[in-house]
């Protein structure tokens, strides 16, 4: 990994020990280990810190790992995204599928565990959409896209585009279905 090798060099052309250079960059000395070993990127901000270290340009520190970031931001991303859309799938689907046994066996504890499955459902439904955003990042990707000579407007552009239209249809579809189960247990509860 290019950005390691830069990174140590950087610093050995400027004599300065590891300790030395994360006091500067505001990390620990084993984070610019595991960054000049390659175990390890530093984020926007601490890349920002080295170039500025270094009296040099992000594009120089950073040219040979371009592709490297490009997968490793690809793959942490998509672990994340599965990760939290598998938790809130099952979560969505025993919302939907044990309302009514755990009433007719539990009673109004059975309606106590289903509003604690529910909560949890909105909350992990929550987590997947900040993710989401969150995974909509100006770090590595705006590098990407700058090394790649694209503008910030077709960025943007692209963005726009890739907006589901159907999203509010399907959100109101779920929250029906949802409230015609609740409407289907509290009539059963109350009978």
């Amino acid at each position: 990994m290019e950005l390691g090798k830069q990174i140590k060099k950087y610093r050995q052309e400027m004599s300065l020990s590891q300790e030395e250079l994360a006091l500067k960059v505001y990390v620990t000395r084993q984070t610019i280990s595991n960054w000049e070993n390659g175990k390890s990127y530093p984020d926007i901000h601490s890349l920002l810190l080295l170039s500025e270290a270094f009296g040099t340009s992000i594009d120089r520190l950073i040219k040979g790992d371009v592709e490297v970031m490009k997968e490793q931001v690809k793959s942490e991303d998509k672990r994340e995204l599965e990760k939290l859309s598998s938790v809130y799938g099952i979560l969505f689907l025993l919302v939907i599928i044990t309302p009514i046994p755990l009433v007719h066996f539990l009673r109004f504890v059975g309606i106590g565990i289903w509003a604690v499955l529910l909560i949890a459902a909105f909350y992990f439904a929550h987590l997947l959409e900040r993710k989401k955003k969150q995974f909509d990042i100006q770090t590595y990707r705006e590098i990407i896209a700058f090394m790649e000579g694209k503008k910030l407007d077709e960025i943007a552009k692209a963005r726009e585009e890739g907006k589901r239209p159907y999203q509010k249809f399907l959100q109101v579809i779920i929250t029906a279905i949802a409230t015609f189960a609740v409407a289907l247990l509290f009539t059963y509860v109350l009978k």
